[in-house]
């Protein structure tokens, strides 16, 4: 899954592809680098990031997701959204895909996903994104994001979403320290052990940087390690900044483990 925030203000490429124009032929570099799905959000979660209005986040998506398939008409886009107003236009303009960041906290999110019977990415976050990581604790970081997340498939099934359709994304980066962080992706299999797909979210985040005391923009190669590492473990989908390294290396990771 290729990144393409079409924000003003995200940690790594805020403002970079704030343009439509740019956002699109952005899009065709990742499907080009072999992306199988867009992710387009237009409202940054960073730590310490505030909200947009509805209406702004649907100015700056809608454009890109018209645009996108425009230029490639059998394009796999994801929403990045936690407004189901927001998911509702994105579908109607084509995408395929809603990747929540709250797990269905908008009310109204779980009926669109089951209406439209399209894929869904439950994400744990502890908090919002303006507080989140001030001094985040957890008793037990794996139980408690398993948990969480194993409660939040149960209610979009019941709200008529298709078991197969429910993806599992443990939040990395998100109300967590470094410790909470590692833990979480080493102990991966407690995760997939619930048996949804789940989506790993780690490419170029601060954690990264804590350990390497690199920038964004130099923290490739730890992103590459973590998502080797996560699929050994278990995850299937990798939501990324650089398509190409990251292809390359689980396509060789994926070429070992199946010999």
């Amino acid at each position: 899954m290729g990144i393409l925030n079409v924000t003003p203000d995200s940690f790594s490429d805020g403002g970079e592809f704030f343009d439509p124009g740019r956002a699109v032929t952005r899009a065709e570099t990742l499907f080009d680098e072999g992306a199988h799905v867009v992710d387009v959000g237009g409202e940054s979660t960073r730590p310490g990031s505030d909200p947009v209005s509805k209406e702004e986040e649907l100015r700056r998506v809608l454009p890109v997701v018209r645009g996108i398939l425009a230029a490639r008409s059998e394009a796999l886009i994801s929403i990045d959204t936690y407004r189901a107003s927001t998911a509702e236009a994105a579908l109607g303009a084509g995408a395929s895909i809603v990747n929540d960041v709250t797990a269905l906290g908008d009310p109204e999110m779980a009926d669109l996903v089951a209406e439209r019977g399209c894929p869904v990415i439950l994400m744990h976050m502890r908090g919002e994104p303006k507080s989140m990581q001030q001094d985040p604790r957890y008793a037990d970081v794996v139980r408690e994001v398993r948990d969480f997340l194993a409660r939040r498939a149960e209610h979009a099934m019941r709200a008529g979403v298709e078991e197969e359709n429910v993806i599992l994304d443990p939040g990395i980066g998100f109300g967590k320290t470094l410790e909470h962080n590692l833990t979480l992706l080493n102990r991966l299999d407690s995760l997939t052990e619930l048996g949804f797909p789940v989506l790993i979210g780690a490419s170029r985040k601060s954690f990264l940087g804590k350990i390497s005391n690199e920038e964004p923009e130099g923290r490739l190669f730890g992103t590459v390690a973590t998502n080797v590492l996560a699929y050994e473990r278990g995850a299937t989908l990798f939501r990324v900044h650089d398509v190409r390294a990251n292809r390359e290396a689980l396509v060789v990771a994926a070429a070992i483990q199946g010999v």
